[in-house]
């Protein structure tokens, strides 16, 4: 039976895609963790290629089949393969993947020492053009106590729960862990899973001794990375959801360092 290919048909119009591909893809990946080596979680992909100006259109299930060969192992070593399987499959000059994932730590409570799972949002962003470039990311909540609040209250001081954006590319290997620890220690306090009385007390009297603004978390971030020789480059954001306005707090700092 002859079936068309009606995406290999030519195209007159003379306009490349830059970014042709499949979206919201949900499959099982496994990824490095540092205290247990290997993490299963599930990961939601994009997946794209570009498209020369004189093709119809690009071919939509060879990025699942190719999917289907790298994500049962540690996913993030095999990036630039897939990639480059990818460019070779469809013909495309560049390939970009997007991998966003839940990452489990276990955390144990302040004072109490309990023990509970913490989830934060991790990702991937890899591509292949002329050559391979891979970036990781970590999106962390913390808390964030106002210093303004603090230093003109005469009791308390307003504070909200912040997310800390730390996204880089790096030499060598850089675990998602040290991103979320470099996150954590630059807020007013972490953010736990479980709290007893006893872990809630600590917690706000943390906040409470450790003011911080927006702009005092990105900068804090900043000097961690600027000394850490492994970082190429980078973003970080802090983004608090105030407790006393309608609007966010929000700041951003990005560093081209020695890529």
């Amino acid at each position: 039976m002859n079936i068309p290919d009606l995406q290999s048909q030519p195209d007159s119009r003379r306009i490349g895609i830059d970014k042709v591909g499949v979206k919201g893809i949900r499959y099982p990946i496994v990824v490095d963790d540092r205290d247990h080596k290997l993490q299963s979680t599930i990961g939601e992909f994009n997946i794209y290629v570009d498209l020369h100006h004189s093709k119809r259109g690009t071919h939509m299930s060879r990025f699942l089949e190719v999917l289907n060969r790298y994500h049962r192992d540690a996913i993030i070593g095999q990036l630039d393969k897939l990639l480059l399987e990818l460019k070779s499959s469809l013909k495309a000059d560049a390939a970009y993947i997007d991998i966003l994932f839940p990452y489990f730590l276990r955390k144990r409570a302040p004072v109490s020492g309990i023990s509970s799972l913490m989830d934060y949002q991790c990702f991937f962003h890899a591509s292949y053009a002329e050559d391979y470039k891979l970036w990781i990311g970590a999106v962390v909540p913390v808390t964030a106590l106002c210093p303004c609040s603090k230093e003109i209250s005469e009791a308390g001081a307003h504070n909200q729960r912040s997310l800390v954006t730390i996204k880089l590319r790096y030499t060598g290997f850089v675990w998602l862990e040290e991103l979320i620890a470099i996150a954590e220690e630059a807020s007013s306090c972490p953010v736990y899973p479980l709290l007893k009385r006893r872990d809630e007390k600590y917690v706000t009297e943390t906040a409470y001794a450790r003011p911080r603004f927006v702009e005092d978390i990105v900068r804090e971030v900043t000097q961690r990375l600027e000394s850490d020789p492994r970082v190429l480059e980078f973003y970080v954001e802090a983004d608090n959801f105030e407790s006393i306005h309608n609007h966010n707090a929000y700041a951003m700092v990005y560093r081209l360092g020695r890529a």
